[in-house]
């Protein structure tokens, strides 16, 4: 298993909750703008997988905030939202850990492999996947209580349980947004620029 030290050294405005964006001389290949990737003569099977991965976590965590939503506004009973929560949010928790590890033990090792310059990116990325994994410990943590509150009946400690589940799945959703949109800002020039069939991500 490839393993590298996770990035412990960034300063405040590159941690995961802080920052807007990547320093620019992290991004390489500047002149493949992300309005290009698609249209790219390089942009191939992997990076397109790749893209629609992520999509599909995006679209999942909007899922999961539709249904809080639907619950607040009184459209789904909470026996219901919870019915309807527990498989998705299991389902979405399952798959990111697995893209995740992945990513950390293929797709990363990779891509440095092709270019060095990307390892202070790597390393920030990396360090973004124990961050996010934490809270995704503390979205199942914050899930399962108010499954049991559900459970018993107690309507204090359902709203309780709501509120803390969902302040949880809000900061979840919104590193995970980040990390996404800064990992493709990162990756996906490097991909195209060298190509595909030169990192030998299969």
């Amino acid at each position: 298993m490839h393993t590298r030290r996770p990035h412990v050294g960034a300063p405040d405005q590159l941690q995961l909750d802080l920052r807007h964006g990547l320093p620019q001389e992290w991004l390489l290949f500047e002149g493949i703008s992300r309005e290009d990737w698609l249209t790219h003569e390089n942009y191939g099977p992997v990076s397109e997988l790749w893209l629609n991965r992520h999509d599909g976590f995006r679209n999942m965590g909007n899922t999961l905030f539709a249904l809080l939503k639907q619950y607040r506004e009184g459209q789904l009973p909470i026996e219901r939202f919870t019915a309807m929560l527990a498989p998705q949010l299991q389902h979405f928790l399952s798959e990111l850990h697995t893209h995740n590890m992945l990513e950390d033990q293929q797709y990363f090792p990779a891509l440095l492999e092709a270019e060095k310059g990307l390892l202070p990116g790597m390393e920030l990325l990396e360090s973004d996947h124990a961050l996010l994994h934490r809270k995704m410990e503390a979205v199942v943590q914050q899930a399962t209580q108010m499954f049991v509150s559900v459970r018993e009946g107690n309507l204090d400690a359902i709203s309780t349980a709501t509120d803390g589940y969902d302040q949880a799945n809000f900061a979840m959703l919104m590193a995970l947004k980040r990390h996404l949109t800064d990992e493709e800002d990162l990756i996906m020039p490097v991909l195209l620029g060298r190509g595909e069939d030169e990192i030998a991500l299969s």
